[in-house]
């Protein structure tokens, strides 16, 4: 099928998925993302579109998950015929060879797209995260100096995936045989990187990961990745959003995209509805400041929201606290947890154990965060909203009924303000998916005022 695309991209979650929505959007591509692989007809609703995109699960998939959750997503991208097919995966490489699996990822998509190599391209400078030497670096909010991934203070205490080892060759290497070379900084810096690249392709790496640290190495990268994808086979990538930052900056070199990109704009609104399924110390201090100048908190309780004797009455208690506070003219902000240190945490696993549930945290909480948004903004006719946390966006999003996005505004690198195509009172409802490490500390504050950070 040939469809004008230059891109389609499966996103492992939520807030990753809107990332590369941003990147793509702002850059002049039009972009739409899809909670399924786009029909014909969804297609013949955005005309002129440049790229698409279908937000995932796969993040927060046991990995036996994975190949039905990716396989028909990468089939239908493969009708498609886009020359590039990124599979993006948070700029932190969450992941382990029981959940999550990049590795698993891999192995999928190169078998379905017979890509000769795969990219693998995860430092993303304006997200301040940065790849030397095979090792990531990342910072704990924009106010911080970077950490080595395995020293980071949320990274290496994650719930679900800590992150012990800053290699990301021997990280990977956990999850997949596949043989891993790495175009060093030093590769980057000089001035024949392609003839570098070329010399280790000749030694048969399946997987290629590419340093980046500062962002005018970016249209080198994009160059070298856009080169290889010119055949009549798509190539496959994996990475964070620095895919796209590196392919933008290249098609704006080479006259493929406007040199002044579009303006996005938002309009301050008088209040907004947060869900936050976060449990990292940015998202902790962003809900403290928030809760300084003026909105309203109802601390949920995820123990029962994972129940399935009690989850009906949680929500419906939640819904009706929501609606109490807007009913005074403060936002309300519903949160599971207000950092790493909260107790609600460890009841929460305790309550899932004794459960044995099938299903994940992140779907459960998920799914019904979800249905507390959705039935706020139904009876009370907001129009604004805020999600974080990356595991339990995704699941939020279907919970709502959302059908496809596009992008409203920038709010925070990462994290734009998006309007919703959905069936029913929600369309048109603006709403920001937010990582845990996303944004600085008035992050709400400007979701409600519509200014960028």
């Amino acid at each position: 099928m040939s469809t004008g695309l230059r891109l389609t991209f499966y996103g492992d979650d939520f807030t990753g998925s809107t990332d590369v929505m941003e990147a793509l959007a702002r850059a002049g591509l039009p972009t739409v993302l899809f909670l399924r692989p786009p029909t014909p007809d969804d297609l013949e609703r955005f005309p002129g579109i440049g790229a698409l995109g279908v937000a995932g699960v796969s993040r927060s998939l046991p990995t036996e998950a994975m190949e039905d959750e990716l396989r028909p997503v990468f089939e239908a991208f493969r009708v498609l015929g886009a020359p590039l097919v990124h599979y993006k995966v948070c700029s932190t490489f969450d992941s382990s060879p029981e959940v999550g699996s990049i590795g698993r990822a891999i192995e999928i998509g190169q078998e379905v797209f017979r890509s000769p190599f795969v990219p693998l391209l995860v430092g993303a400078p304006v997200l301040r995260r940065y790849c030397v030497f095979g090792n990531l670096f990342a910072r704990s909010g924009p106010e911080s100096e970077p950490f080595r991934l395995d020293r980071h203070p949320t990274m290496r205490r994650h719930p679900t995936t800590p992150m012990t080892e800053s290699d990301l060759r021997l990280h990977l290497a956990q999850q997949t045989a596949k043989s891993i070379g790495l175009l060093d900084i030093l590769s980057m810096a000089s001035a024949d990187a392609a003839a570098r690249l070329d010399t280790l392709l000749s030694s048969g790496p399946e997987v290629v990961l590419f340093d980046v640290l500062y962002d005018e190495h970016l249209p080198t990268i994009g160059r070298l990745i856009a080169q290889r994808a010119a055949g009549d086979v798509s190539l496959f990538a994996v990475g964070s959003s620095g895919v796209e930052y590196a392919l933008t900056a290249h098609w704006r070199a080479a006259g493929l995209l406007p040199l002044e990109p579009p303006v996005f704009t938002a309009k301050p609104v008088d209040q907004i509805a947060v869900v936050s399924g976060s449990c990292s110390p940015v998202t902790e201090r962003q809900i403290a400041r928030a809760l300084q100048d003026g909105f309203a908190e109802v601390p949920l309780r995820p123990e029962g929201l994972v129940d399935s004797r009690e989850a009906a009455g949680e929500c419906e208690d939640a819904v009706r606290r929501a609606r109490e506070i807007l009913a005074t003219g403060r936002s309300v902000l519903l949160h599971t947890s207000r950092g790493p240190d909260d107790p609600r945490i460890d009841a929460t696993r305790q309550r899932i154990a004794e459960e044995k549930s099938t299903a994940g945290t992140a779907a459960l909480l998920g799914e019904a965060m979800g249905r507390i948004l959705r039935d706020v903004l139904t009876q009370t006719g907001l129009r604004r909203a805020a999600v974080t946390g990356g595991d339990t966006s995704s699941y939020v999003a279907r919970a709502l009924g959302v059908e496809a996005l596009e992008m409203a505004a920038p709010m925070a690198p990462g994290s734009p303000l998006c309007r919703i195509h959905a069936a029913g009172k929600i369309d048109g409802t603006e709403i920001v998916f937010k990582g845990g490490q996303v944004g600085k500390i008035d992050f709400f504050n400007h979701v409600l005022s519509g200014n960028q950070p």
